[in-house]
């Protein structure tokens, strides 16, 4: 499995040929490398409907004919353009030929802006664990810390995770090393951080953090690659 990080809460998630995308916000992003309409893949998946994690997501399932996972609130939005979905919900799991989805609890928000300050259902935000080739990496969406952390670590060998560290929004750095010491991944990226001034958060302090609690993580820039 290789995971490139494209900014933000964006993933693309690369096994055995096979490409998969989680929440696309490459055009309205200045930090992100990226182009959308560069972008190849198999699939997309969404953890939820704010902009900031679906704002590419209609261009590229329409360049590649592509299919974007989602809740269902989410996929019959996306459906309503024509484009190809796969609904899901919260605890449901379903297998494809590059991989397996689970979707898992967030608490946040989730709606669509349709036009300016109009939003429609979003439906309940979730995470996402993705495995691909007998590895899985767990994409944390937007959330705050929540006890079922603890079970997702005793039920599911995670060995990536991806935790939005940003605070305002999202949990905070140090409520993210506690997630971490939960989920007991074998290795933590940073998200949804320095985007915008009311997220900006030191990554490599945070790494700190999680080493002082016996967990390891790595800041990936934009554009950067993952092994696993």
């Amino acid at each position: 499995m290789q995971i490139t990080y494209h900014g933000h809460s964006c993933f693309l998630v690369e096994n055995e040929g096979y490409r998969v995308l989680l929440d696309p916000f490459l055009s309205g992003n200045a930090l992100a490398v990226a182009d959308p309409g560069e972008i190849k893949v198999n699939a997309i998946l969404l953890t939820h409907g704010h902009s900031d994690h679906i704002a590419d997501a209609e261009e590229i399932a329409r360049k590649n004919d592509c299919v974007i996972i989602a809740n269902f609130e989410i996929a019959s939005y996306f459906a309503s353009k024509g484009l190809k979905t796969f609904a899901m919900n919260i605890g449901g799991s379903a297998k494809f030929e590059w991989g397996t989805v689970k979707y898992t609890l967030a608490f946040h928000s989730s709606s669509i802006e349709v036009e300016p300050g109009k939003f429609v259902d979003g439906g309940q935000p979730g995470g996402i664990l993705l495995t691909m080739g007998g590895k899985t990496f767990y994409h944390a969406g937007d959330t705050a810390l929540f006890g079922d952390m603890k079970l997702y670590g005793e039920m599911y060998n995670i060995d990536v995770a991806a935790l939005p560290i940003g605070d305002v929004f999202t949990m905070g750095p140090d409520e993210a090393v506690l997630a971490a010491t939960w989920l007991r991944a074998k290795k933590y990226i940073p998200t949804h951080y320095n985007t915008f001034d009311v997220i900006k958060q030191d990554a490599s302090e945070w790494i700190q953090k999680l080493k002082q609690a016996y967990q390891e993580g790595v800041r990936l820039a934009p554009g950067e690659t993952l092994d696993v």
